[in-house]
């Protein structure tokens, strides 16, 4: 499989809205209060115009396979930014691509200026909350920032 990454196009919006709850419905997290009902989900491409943001579509053998971005979320202290919107399709998990994607946005945080990020979670996605340790995040006891996604009850913190 040949995967390759860019920053999203204005043509992504539709493609990647549909794949992010798709795979909400497939773990049962499509619910208010998360990703599934935020109005932003429908216009991604315009979302990360926004300055000190960023996100990254994986491509793979010409398919839409998941996106990743950065975005500097409102009330979180100084230097620190949020990996947001990071989902994959069920058939390129598991192979590298998700990791790949997450050190790519590592990198551009980097750039932007970020020295830590945080990031929401729920139970459900434990395969994605496993490599979120694996990568050197850190469980923190309540939410940071107002992202809006009141449903999420995992909250985690990385250095950069």
């Amino acid at each position: 499989m040949s995967v390759a990454y860019r920053q999203i196009e204005p043509g992504d919006n539709l493609g990647i809205a549909e794949l992010i709850r798709g795979v909400f419905r497939e773990f049962g997290v499509d619910r208010p209060g998360t990703v599934y009902t935020d109005p932003t989900t429908d216009h991604l491409f315009e979302l990360f115009r926004h300055p000190r943001s960023v996100y990254w579509i994986a491509i793979a053998d010409g398919v839409m396979a998941g996106g990743c971005g950065i975005y500097p979320t409102p009330g979180l202290p100084e230097g620190c930014g949020e990996l947001v919107k990071f989902y994959l399709a069920a058939p390129y998990r598991g192979q590298g691509t998700g990791r790949h994607l997450m050190e790519i946005c590592f990198e551009s945080a980097r750039q932007l200026g970020f020295r830590q990020l945080y990031l929401e979670s729920f139970p459900e996605l434990g395969k994605a909350v496993g490599m979120y340790e694996k990568a050197g995040f850190r469980y923190l006891p309540a939410p940071w920032g107002n992202s809006g996604h009141f449903a999420c009850n995992i909250w985690m913190l990385k250095e950069l």
